[in-house]
């Protein structure tokens, strides 16, 4: 068979269109604006500078946040709580900014000028931070190693650079797996195959920067001091940013298709004006363009779907929706738009339910550290110990092992028996990762029940360390691990996949934006748990020292709360209804 022959349905060889061969049908356009060469443009000749800048970008932040809650009690003399709260907050605005990010990249500037200009600030921002952890008079004064205190302005200092870097990354997290995914044409099927393979591999390079910031980067900010340890990360963040712009021939990109919150509330302005005409049952007669390209720029037309059937109101031509020779967009809005809209209000419920499972895997980077730290942290019998924030590399290993696990065994494997082409669908995915880390949570509160038995019989309570190995935790950081492979993976794959065209930065931000709510939740879930187990001078369930709490059962609330979002989120998958895209883009 010839390079520009296919199979057809029944097994016959059919040749392909020269233009079909040669460009891309999903709208992407190259480096100069020219439609997409497909033999010299995306696919995997794009993707190992993207998976490149993700892998330095990814060591850099967690090199730099993966011991933070302890830089804040130890550095800038927080108590336990309140670093941990500190922690949260930052991390989930580090989630939230995405939603600005995103809003541009599909709006005004593309995911290619959107990553350029925020990493930028990006870099900056871990600058700042390595010259307020370093430079004297804006880094923290120190009695001993770890007992150091600081005033206003380099407390100021710290932050202004955390909340640079928080904006930073807000212009990457949503658009980086995005415009990886963007490199393979979703009208090509052998491309949109390896779609899902991409997005495994882009989680995987995730963890191999992890995997270096949590063992090496880690040891070096306990044992080397946070000048070095602030400083490699904003060195790889300049690296990540090089190997970004070395790929700029190599990319296809997705024109920006103007501003999608207007034209959402275009669809909900001239919905509730035709709130009294009743919608036709013939709905081919829905107003729709007749060219192959729906009236949003470089998106592809949307099948009518049954759903939220008030808002086909907006689609209903009536004689006053034109101006002259145009449509009114606030009195008319195509199929497409109202489709967009019904596709954004299906993906909520599914996104609600990622809250819960972000304010678990949130514990790895905070009460898992703390819980850590009153434990045994010798490696064996030797005298070298570890920072317990280096627990966090097994669930970075579990990751890895489990990466290609699902992508070489479990996808074939299940295939089989599917169908499918990635062997689950992305909700079955997402639905397993919610079970395991269920038994994260139950892991960890027995672990810390547990450990809190024999700091009471042995009168443990003021040791900074109990001779109970650290590596008891590694059980929940794998199993977390083997969770974000099956949640966090599939939601990146579905929030793309489901996403109109012309949003799915702003979708990819709208899945990030759990991680957000998960680490407020869990920042509020301490403030009311440390307000309502303090009263009458106790010390609560999360002292400031945990030997006299109770973490395990703030654990266990964890666990059943896991349990209720698991129940919420299959009743809301047997309810969801897939988009359908109509043609495609020369």
């Amino acid at each position: 068979m010839g390079e520009d022959d296919v199979y057809a349905k029944d097994g016959r060889v059919e040749p392909i269109a020269e233009d079909d061969d040669v460009y891309t049908k999903d709208g992407t356009v190259d480096y100069k604006g020219d439609p997409a060469n497909k033999k010299v443009t995306g696919t995997w000749k794009a993707c190992p500078f993207i998976l490149g800048n993700e892998c330095c970008e990814r060591l850099a932040y967690y090199g730099m946040s993966s011991n933070l809650v302890i830089y804040f009690k130890t550095h800038l003399h927080q108590s336990s709580a309140r670093a941990a709260k500190s922690n949260s907050n930052w991390s989930g605005t580090c989630y939230l900014t995405p939603l600005l990010g995103a809003f541009l990249a599909d709006a005004y500037l593309g995911r290619y000028k959107t990553i350029a200009s925020f990493s930028i600030i990006y870099v900056i921002g871990m600058t700042l931070l390595t010259l307020s952890a370093s430079v004297p008079g804006m880094k923290p004064t120190c009695v001993s190693k770890d007992d150091c205190y600081t005033n206003n302005g380099q407390t100021a200092a710290c932050f202004i650079a955390l909340y640079l870097i928080a904006l930073g990354t807000g212009g990457i997290k949503p658009c980086v797996s995005s415009y990886g995914a963007d490199q393979f044409d979703d009208d090509d099927e052998v491309e949109k195959k390896h779609k899902g393979s991409f997005f495994n591999w882009f989680y995987f390079s995730i963890n191999v920067g992890a995997l270096i910031a949590s063992s090496v980067l880690v040891w070096i900010q306990m044992n080397e001091g946070w000048s070095w340890g602030f400083g490699i990360p904003a060195v790889a963040m300049a690296i990540a940013v090089v190997s970004f712009f070395s790929g700029t021939r190599l990319y296809r990109n997705q024109k920006p298709g103007g501003s999608p919150l207007t034209r959402i509330i275009q669809v909900l302005v001239a919905s509730v004006r035709k709130y009294k005409v009743k919608v036709p049952e013939d709905k081919s007669i829905l107003y729709e363009t007749t060219d192959a390209e729906s009236a949003i720029k470089g998106s592809r037309k949307l099948d009518h779907t049954n759903e939220f059937s008030f808002f086909d109101k907006a689609a209903v031509v009536e004689p006053t929706d034109h101006i002259k020779d145009s449509k009114d967009p606030w009195r008319l809005a195509t199929v497409t738009q109202v489709e967009e809209l019904k596709s954004i209000i299906r993906l909520l419920p599914v996104w609600a339910t990622g809250i819960i499972f972000a304010a678990v895997y949130n514990q790895m980077s905070n009460f898992f550290v703390l819980q850590g730290t009153l434990m045994d942290l010798h490696v064996g019998k030797s005298s070298f110990e570890i920072p317990a924030a280096s627990l966090s590399v097994f669930d970075t290993l579990s990751v890895i092992i489990w990466v290609p696990i699902y992508d070489q065994l479990i996808v074939p494997f299940a295939r089989k028996f599917t169908g499918h082409r990635n062997g689950l669908t992305t909700l079955q995915r997402m639905g397993i990762g919610l079970f395991i880390s269920i038994f994260s949570m139950v892991s960890a509160a027995i672990l810390e029940l547990i450990r809190l038995r024999k700091v009471k019989e042995n009168n443990y309570y003021d040791d900074e360390h109990m001779p109970m190995s650290v590596f008891w935790q590694s059980p929940q950081y794998f199993l977390i691990g083997a969770a974000e492979v099956f949640t966090f993976i599939g939601q990146l794959d579905f929030f793309y996949d489901q996403a109109p065209d012309a949003m799915r930065s702003l979708c990819s931000a709208l899945s990030l934006s759990t991680v957000a709510l998960g680490n407020y939740f869990n920042s509020l879930l301490v403030t009311i748990v440390t307000s309502v187990t303090t009263k009458n001078n106790k010390p609560g369930w999360i002292p400031d020292n945990l030997n006299y709490g109770h973490l395990d059962y703030f654990f266990w609330m964890l666990a059943v709360l896991s349990i209720l979002n698991l129940g919420a989120f299959l009743l809301i998958s047997k309810w969801y209804t897939y988009k359908k895209t109509v043609g495609s883009i020369r």
